[in-house]
């Protein structure tokens, strides 16, 4: 007898082994508190650039908001809970943008691509809240008397070395002060399913957006100082999926830096307050 579909319990490919669990469910159907977990440290490195390099990566709706800053973050996580205690890292390249639609408008950061470096964050994100990820390897940064180094590769091909050095520890007011400075709606996104057998068209195509709220988040170190991002250009036999990608961004001219960030931080949500923008 052909199996059913459980009412309001979450499914992924291949499902016919019953409801998958991952980031928004346990084994047991819970949910996952994300208060003590995950730990994260984050690499953020910023640079104004020139807004028409950037308004052809807007997808339909979405327009640039301020100034056109790009800011590129690596961030490495341990003990996740919905892992038993692994982690991963990832590696995000985001803008301030706005989504017009025919019923809200959302200003917030324009996450363009998310490379990460384990499978399950991959396909969970992609199909479940639309995040537009895809994989890379991303080990662990270096530090040498005070100067952090972070790299990307795709099967060995090294794309980004990204640098952040002369940090200064920020004050608890500080923190608190760069946050409240930074408020927006959340994170942007666009998600884009292709049809199958329809080659060409779109089985699903809409905005997303993570809302700004995360409770759970406290940030427990930031430093801040100078940084440097370099894009190195690919052949379609370095990354022949991701090559245009890599040199987009390569390509962009970097007017002037704008700062890096080194952040830590403890706990998080699930992200199951992902909607879809109308």
């Amino acid at each position: 007898m052909p199996y059913s579909f459980i009412p309001h319990q979450m499914y992924r490919m291949p499902t016919h082994f019953g409801p998958a669990t991952g980031p928004r469910q346990g084994p047991d159907g819970r949910r996952f508190e994300c208060k003590d977990n995950p730990k994260t440290t984050s690499i953020s490195v910023s640079f104004l650039t020139d807004p028409a390099q950037l308004k052809p990566l807007l997808p339909p709706s979405f327009s640039l908001a301020g100034e056109p800053v790009v800011t590129v973050a690596v961030t490495y996580m341990t003990e996740i809970e919905w892992l038993a205690g692994r982690g991963y890292n990832t590696l995000g390249v985001s803008f301030p943008a706005t989504f017009r639609g025919e019923q809200e408008t959302a200003t917030g950061s324009f996450l363009t691509v998310l490379w990460e470096n384990l499978t399950d964050p991959i396909i969970t994100g992609r199909e479940e809240l639309g995040f537009a990820k895809i994989y890379c390897e991303l080990p662990e940064p270096t530090v040498l008397a005070g100067k952090w180094h972070a790299t990307a590769s795709w099967l060995g091909f090294r794309f980004l070395d990204i640098h952040a050095e002369n940090l200064v520890q920020q004050t608890p007011a500080e923190i608190a002060a760069t946050t409240q400075a930074t408020a927006s709606d959340g994170t942007l996104h666009f998600k884009y399913m292709p049809r199958t057998g329809e080659w060409g068209t779109a089985d699903v195509a809409y905005a997303c957006l993570t809302p700004a709220a995360t409770p759970n988040r406290v940030i427990t170190e930031r430093m801040t100082g100078q940084g440097s991002i370099e894009f190195h250009p690919a052949r379609w036999e370095d990354m022949p999926t991701q090559y245009n990608i890599v040199n987009t961004f390569a390509a962009l001219e970097i007017r002037e830096y704008r700062g890096a960030n080194i952040t830590k931080t403890i706990g998080g949500k699930d992200l199951s307050d992902q909607r879809i923008l109308r």
